[in-house]
């Protein structure tokens, strides 16, 4: 017997909220029938969600939340972003391990970053522990799938530091997985031998900032590129460092960029454990950092799941699809 579908009625009619609220061609119900795996029909200002009992129950609330926001016109961005929030209510605990002071059991406290995106903050309750844990660590690691927000609000916090004057400028760390001994085969300067590895984290500067204003910091070495290669004998005081695709460390690398901080530094690490690009043979400092560095008081760990992907709808399937693909691969 099929459930009983759920029925939405949202009155007195407002025919432009309501079209704000499906989107061209009903966009805006198609994310969410792909979103949350249920069919929705339309009457007017009478809506039908057909689906599994939980899955109505979601979709019932992502029609409302959406519906509060049709006063204007309702991107697909905030759509997709919106659809986040409701998979993944702020009032689950939190599963990010910290140090030093019980973290891991307090709740996120909301702040505002300070970027070109106002509308910026923690989609999930591991992404709002994650913010929290770089305000609260001067050494903060972030290990989970792509598309899980580590580096991009790595650098909303870096660029929030130096808005603030919290420091005086930021590092942007990549490590070529040829680390370093190829990149002289490569046309151009330094910055463009390294450009390819570090475009993410332009990509998230450019969001954040403009293009205009980063170019400016680049030209001041307010923002400096720093290829893992070349961080050895460098001290970086008043710094906000970010060390992206940290699984492709070896151990001994992981070390020395752990050892450039100076006074007044905070440091993020990245990485995701499931994509390590070094030789079969070579361990990742990463891993390694995971089991020597988990007792140290003052350096926190965020460990992010599929859950919290925050990029189109699709990716978390596509995440779950191949972590369960995996398994079965694994099993005898």
């Amino acid at each position: 017997m099929k459930p009983t579908p759920l029925e939405i009625s949202f009155t007195p009619a407002d025919n432009q909220r309501l079209a704000n609220l499906c989107g061209a061609l009903d966009e805006n119900l198609k994310q969410v029938e792909t979103a949350l795996d249920v069919t929705i029909s339309r009457r007017g200002e009478h809506f039908s969600v057909a689906g599994k009992s939980g899955q109505t129950q979601l979709a019932a609330q992502a029609l409302r939340n959406f519906y509060d926001q049709s006063q204007h016109h309702i991107s697909l961005e905030q759509i997709q972003l919106g659809l986040i929030e409701v998979l993944n209510p702020h009032d689950t605990p939190d599963q990010i391990s910290g140090h030093d002071d019980g973290a891991s059991t307090k709740q996120p406290v909301a702040f505002t970053l300070l970027t070109r995106r106002s509308n910026l903050h923690g989609r999930t309750p591991r992404q709002s522990q994650y913010l929290q844990q770089i305000q609260e660590h001067d050494i903060t690691f972030a290990i989970g799938p792509a598309g899980t927000g580590k580096t991009y609000l790595a650098v909303a916090s870096a660029v929030d530091a130096l808005e603030r004057g919290l420091v005086s400028r930021l590092i942007l760390v990549r490590p070529a997985v040829e680390a370093g001994e190829r990149l002289g085969f490569l046309p151009g300067d330094m910055t463009q031998k390294v450009d390819p590895y570090l475009r993410p984290l332009y990509d998230a500067l450019y969001d954040l900032m403009g293009f205009d204003k980063t170019a400016k910091q680049f030209e001041r070495n307010t923002i400096e590129i720093a290829p893992l290669a070349f961080m050895r004998g460098r001290t970086l005081n008043q710094s906000f460092i970010i060390l992206d695709e940290a699984q492709n460390t070896t151990p001994e690398q992981m070390k020395m960029f752990l050892t450039r901080m100076g006074l007044g530094s905070k440091a993020v690490i990245t990485g995701d454990v499931t994509q390590i690009d070094l030789p079969k043979h070579q361990k990742s400092g990463l891993v390694e950092a995971q089991q020597v560095l988990k007792d140290i008081r003052g350096i926190a760990f965020s460990r992010f799941l599929s859950e919290d992907v925050v990029r189109h709808p699709l990716v978390q399937r596509i995440v779950n699809a191949y972590e369960k693909h995996d398994k079965h691969k694994q099993e005898p």
